[in-house]
């Protein structure tokens, strides 16, 4: 039985407009004090709530009472958003 013709496939060029390999090449990498900021507001927003939660509501700051919950929340929140900037 004679065998079968091999196809040959065509390599795949992106289109020049569009190259994602060009475009993170030109990316400068991340400063150092990025990550080292971004680890410190996790551990900040952590300590608060636990300090929040361990103290009966009357620590760090008792007249914000859950105000103090935006504070922790929100220091882990800008933490995630410094990482996502981090290459």
């Amino acid at each position: 039985m004679p065998k079968s013709q091999v196809r040959k496939k065509k390599v795949y060029t992106p289109p020049t407009d569009v190259r994602p390999a060009a475009a993170a090449a030109n990316k400068k990498p991340s400063p150092t004090w990025l990550p080292i900021t971004a680890v410190t507001l996790i551990v900040v927003g952590i300590a608060w709530l636990v300090v929040y939660y361990l103290s009966s509501q009357r620590w760090p700051v008792e007249s914000w009472s859950y105000w103090n919950l935006a504070v922790g929340f929100g220091c882990m929140v800008a933490s995630l958003g410094l990482l996502s900037r981090w290459r």
